[in-house]
């Protein structure tokens, strides 16, 4: 399994700039040195680069499954189309809402969703539709920014170290591995830390040794 530590644009913050799937690591701009490589050895992934509404920051507004990425409305139509493009097998699809911090609020993978709960139904059913999965409304740790606070592969879920007893029962219901953690050295936001699949992890590199095991255990990564 793959286990490595990295930066991207000299800012540790990595998943704010990148989703990935089982295939495909999507990332935001064009990374310089051996970011690519790290993430390819790593995720066994290939790379796709590109801008959203001219940002970098992929890994705050999109969402990725194996089914479907889903882009918000305020991405452009010239970068819409060349995501087309680039990833025929890919259902591409442009969601309308107030939390267009798509990645942010939504938790996803292969099979199932956590989403924030000020989703409406309407919202929620439009979601479940798009990436062919059921979705869950909950908070974790408090945070309804569900994405950007935890980690989900198809392998196990790594959750905020401020998950309450009730929310972590509700996940161990959900799935089969659940761990805690922290990541870049005490940041409750290991979203936005990392980029995980079921392959490996690629962790900020002020992420510690002691996080970076808590987030292996819980992705079934040893």
């Amino acid at each position: 399994m793959g286990i490595a530590k990295m930066s991207l644009y000299g800012n540790d913050f990595i998943g704010a700039f990148s989703v990935t799937n089982e295939e495909l690591t999507i990332i935001g701009g064009s990374p310089q040195g051996s970011g690519e490589t790290i993430i390819k050895e790593n995720l066994k992934t290939r790379i796709v680069e590109t801008l959203l509404n001219g940002s970098d920051l992929i890994g705050i507004y999109s969402v990725l499954n194996s089914r479907a990425l889903i882009l918000p409305e305020m991405a452009y139509k010239s970068e819409v189309d060349r995501l087309k493009n680039e990833l025929p097998g890919i259902e591409i699809s442009v969601f309308s809402s107030n939390l267009n911090a798509l990645r942010n609020n939504i938790l996803a993978n292969d099979k199932l969703a956590i989403i924030n709960p000020r989703y409406t139904t309407e919202e929620t059913k439009l979601i479940e539709e798009l990436l062919g999965v059921e979705a869950v409304k909950m908070s974790i740790g408090g945070y309804e920014t569900v994405g950007a606070n935890n980690i989900l592969t198809n392998k196990g879920i790594v959750i905020n170290n401020r998950v309450s007893e009730d929310e972590e029962s509700s996940l161990k219901d959900l799935f089969k591995n659940v761990s805690q953690s922290t990541g870049n050295m005490g940041s409750l936001s290991i979203g936005l830390c990392t980029i995980a699949n079921s392959n490996g992890i690629v962790a900020g590199n002020a992420t510690t040794g002691y996080e970076l095991a808590n987030m292996t255990d819980g992705l079934l990564l040893e």
